[in-house]
C-alpha cells in the first residue's frame, strides 16, 4: 500500500511572457530508505518516491529521478519560462507503482 498523501504546489497565477518563474512542488510521503530499523529491530521496508514529472501546457519541462536519500516529504524548486497561458500538471511516482498529480493554471499576460 502506498503513502503517497497530499500534493502542494505553488505556481503564480500570471506571468509576462518570456518571464522565468519559480515552480516549487511538495509532497506528503514518508520515504523509508530501507535502512532503518523500528523499535523490535526489524528493518522498515523501502517505500520512496522514485520519480517526479512536471508538464507545462502538455510538454514535459522538468523531470526527477528521486533517491533513497531524500528526506520525508521530497521538496523541489525550479524555473521554468512561461511562454502562454495554460495547465502545468506535476505527477509523482512512488517504487509501489502509485502515483498522485496535481493541476495548476497559469495565466500568460503579454510583454
Amino acid at each position: 500500500m502506498s503513502r503517497l498523501g497530499n500534493a502542494r504546489v505553488r505556481v503564480p497565477e500570471k506571468a509576462r511572457a518570456g518571464e522565468v518563474i519559480e515552480i516549487r512542488a511538495m509532497v506528503d510521503h514518508p520515504m523509508e530508505s530501507g535502512f532503518r530499523l523500528n523499535n523490535v529491530g526489524k528493518p522498515i521496508p523501502r517505500e520512496i518516491v522514485e520519480s517526479f514529472v512536471c508538464e507545462y501546457d502538455g510538454r514535459e519541462v522538468f523531470r526527477a529521478t528521486i533517491h533513497p536519500a531524500v528526506s520525508t516529504n521530497p521538496y523541489l524548486v525550479f524555473h521554468i519560462v512561461a511562454t502562454r497561458s495554460g495547465e502545468v500538471k506535476f505527477t509523482w511516482r512512488d517504487d509501489r507503482g502509485a502515483s498522485i498529480s496535481h493541476q495548476a493554471q497559469i495565466e500568460v499576460v503579454p510583454a
